[in-house]
């Protein structure tokens, strides 16, 4: 029977919404439904959070033909792809050892998404993961897009390149402000993963300075699983995806939630708001062969102030 950790309940409580979220408890499970399965199938892109050998979280993506995420059994996900050897998760998730990982599923063509949690261990060419959590998630501020996959001039392997830093660089910054959507890994203190979305118009993701960024936290299904997360153990990592041209922006640090009635007035749309603080940063070009039309934005989107 799905529960509530410690930092999840503390967060619900602070924000009064307690009872929804109770009542949103009944979108957690243990086993992948049969619409899930197939919806899965569809998908050419996975979202992964977990974390690397020194413990950061890194939050990263996986790609394949539609059908490289199969559900063998209800509680088993096998993803038939790895992540690139220049990726910050590829040492884990390429080794023997079992892995926590948090995953999303999302199909931007549609709005759908799911959320799928668990322990993930090397498979040949991919990973089976041994599914203990499976989420359902509502469509809001998820952006719509549709794909295609990159044709043989528009960069690959031989021209990719990797930035690594501790701060993010104009251009990056410049890629933050911009962003419409992001990804965002977090773990309990027991280390049990969980990835995650979010969405908004352009300028949602403030960059207060090279190694500071503040987003607000919109109205939600009010599990706080990420927030309770964070409540427990502040590491955080978030993936920014360049739907353009394939480029991923990958940043690790830490994270906390900003109660502060002031602040959140001046955000619109904010209920609370969160701080993440930089500690690495990786950019890799060329990293996705998808290749996604401009947005069209969710209706729920609140104005950017």
């Amino acid at each position: 029977m799905a529960t509530y950790h410690s930092g999840e309940i503390a967060v619900q409580e602070r924000a009064g919404l307690a009872q929804q979220a109770e009542v949103s408890l009944g979108g957690i499970g243990e086993s992948v439904p049969a619409v899930a399965k197939d919806f899965l199938a569809e998908q050419p892109m996975i979202v992964l959070g977990a974390a690397d050998r020194t413990g950061r979280l890194w939050a990263t993506q996986l790609t394949g033909e539609a059908g490289f995420l199969r559900v063998p059994g209800p509680r088993t996900l096998l993803v038939d792809a790895l992540p690139l050897p220049q990726d910050p998760l590829a040492e884990v998730l390429t080794g023997p050892s079992a892995v926590r990982v948090g995953m999303i599923a999302i199909e931007p063509a549609t709005r759908r998404r799911m959320r799928i949690n668990g322990l993930a261990r090397r498979k040949g060419d991919g990973l089976r993961v041994d599914l203990d959590q499976v989420i359902a998630n509502c469509p809001k501020y998820l952006q719509k897009r549709d794909h295609r996959r990159a044709g043989p001039h528009e960069g690959g392997a031989a021209e990719r390149t990797v930035t690594d830093g501790t701060a993010l660089s104009p251009a990056q910054r410049r890629a933050v402000r911009a962003a419409d959507t992001f990804f965002v890994a977090t773990a309990s203190d027991r280390g049990d993963a969980d990835a995650s979305h979010r969405g908004g118009n352009p300028g949602f993701v403030q960059v207060l300075s090279p190694t500071l960024l503040r987003w607000p936290d919109y109205v939600g299904n009010a599990m706080f699983l990420t927030l309770g997360n964070l409540q427990l153990n502040a590491s955080a990592g978030l993936l920014l995806p360049d739907w353009e041209t394939g480029t991923t922006l990958h940043l690790s640090g830490t994270a906390h939630t900003v109660w502060d009635a002031e602040q959140i007035a001046e955000v619109p749309g904010a209920q609370r708001l969160v701080e993440f603080s930089v500690q690495s940063v990786r950019e890799i070009t060329a990293a996705s062969p998808l290749r996604w039309t401009s947005p069209g934005y969710s209706r729920f989107n609140p104005p950017v102030g």
